[in-house]
């Protein structure tokens, strides 16, 4: 398709990579973002070979190399104990799955993402919008904001995450219903570490109730952590709420000295909470000439590590499907149908997975690690290559 004109909201990780990937194909982006400034809140991520091939045909991979940390091992702790449970040596990604496991800081990915979109177009990023409807004709959308400002685009991409407008707009409000399982979030410098174990450099503690995972980014100069726990319980749907360390050492009572240890060590003003909450999964993400990508299609918790990965490979086969499409229905219609189930099920999974990580029998957490995400066969999927969906579509269905 020639002259096609996108709108993506949100410039989050999926929205940042669908404007470069569409980019790269040479489509006009806008993207409008609701924030003031480009500023991702700090936290570690992982970025798995499905999601490395992505950024790697997008240019990033020598960028990935610099801001990344690839340990060597990692290992199943006892949460209470401290003693080691399994081992786990990391595969030699690159020979298995053609692309590198990278563990990121998740603003210094974003910032790579921003340069790249902007070194293409210099004005294609507009801050302070904050979308607050939107409508459509037979051959286009009409973007209002809240500071008057309207857009016009051939398609609208809603990439605004877990509260998205976009999904409120296309699909009417879905209440959200709270996973009972809260999560802190921290970065630990590594001159605040102190005497407490952290070896290997990648773990994950578990216990009744209770789970703590670590891992360095940044080369070791921050270590950072998510420690889960569960709740009766939450009404803020946010993760950006400041806690206590004293409220987090407390739930972590329990806990060996070395992970009560790390987290009061923590700097006060680098410890946050937040409730997971659940939403259905949508059978469709598309409305005319609109389409959902990332956690507004489907909010993914974080206990498989593919949220953002999933975000990564929507805004791919996006771009792929409308370089392929003869309109911009059918690309839509590509784009849906090549993401959709493999996108729910991660999201359902993950949320599985929780409910064995923080059960009380350590048998069955240690039989589940024994179906990863590796042994799902996640990692072997290429976004750049996979074939896309070519089930019918009829011009006007």
């Amino acid at each position: 398709m020639e002259d096609v004109r996108v709108a993506i909201v949100g410039a989050g990780i999926g929205g940042l990579t669908a404007a470069l990937a569409l980019q790269k194909v040479g489509v006009k982006v806008d993207l409008y973002e609701q924030a003031t400034e480009l500023q991702e809140v700090g936290a570690g991520l992982t970025v798995t070979p499905n999601a490395t091939h992505v950024l790697n045909h997008l240019g990033l991979g020598p960028v990935m190399d610099q801001i990344g940390t690839t340990p060597a091992m990692g290992a199943l702790i006892d949460l209470a104990s401290g003693a080691t449970l399994v081992t786990l040596p990391r595969t030699d990604m690159v020979s298995d799955y053609g692309a590198q496991r990278y563990l990121v800081h998740r603003a210094d990915l974003c910032d790579a993402l921003v340069k790249a979109v902007l070194q293409n177009d210099r004005e294609c990023v507009h801050t302070g919008h904050c979308l607050e409807g939107l409508s459509q004709t037979a051959s286009s959308v009409t973007l209002s904001f809240d500071n008057g400002a309207q857009a016009e685009a051939d398609i609208l991409i809603g990439a605004d995450g877990v509260k998205s407008a976009v999904r409120t707009e296309l699909f009417g409000k879905q209440s959200p219903k709270f996973t009972g399982y809260i999560a802190w979030r921290g970065l630990v410098p590594k001159d605040r570490l102190g005497k407490y174990n952290i070896e290997p450099e990648s773990a994950l503690c578990i216990g009744s109730g209770h789970m703590f995972t670590r891992y360095f980014i940044r080369h070791g100069a921050l270590l950072n952590y998510v420690a889960f726990a569960e709740r009766n319980t939450w009404t803020d749907e946010g993760w950006a709420v400041h806690s206590t360390i004293e409220e987090l050492v407390e739930e972590f009572a329990g806990a060996g000295s070395d992970v009560r240890g790390l987290l009061a060590a923590t700097p006060p003003e680098l410890c946050f909470k937040w409730g997971l909450f659940d939403r259905q999964p949508l059978s469709t993400w598309t409305a005319g000439h609109a389409a959902i990508l990332g956690d507004a299609a489907h909010p993914t918790t974080p206990f498989l590590g593919q949220g953002a990965v999933m975000a990564i490979e929507d805004g791919m086969v996006l771009a792929r499907a409308v370089e392929s499409a003869n309109s911009i229905a059918e690309a839509l219609h590509i784009y849906e149908k090549t993401r959709v189930e493999r996108a729910n099920f991660v999201m359902l999974e993950s949320l599985r997975r929780a409910r064995i990580l923080l059960a009380s029998d350590t048998t069955r957490q240690l039989e589940l690690l024994r179906n990863t995400e590796e042994a799902m066969g996640l990692f072997g999927y290429n976004p750049v290559t996979a074939p896309l969906d070519s089930s019918p579509w009829e011009s006007g269905a």
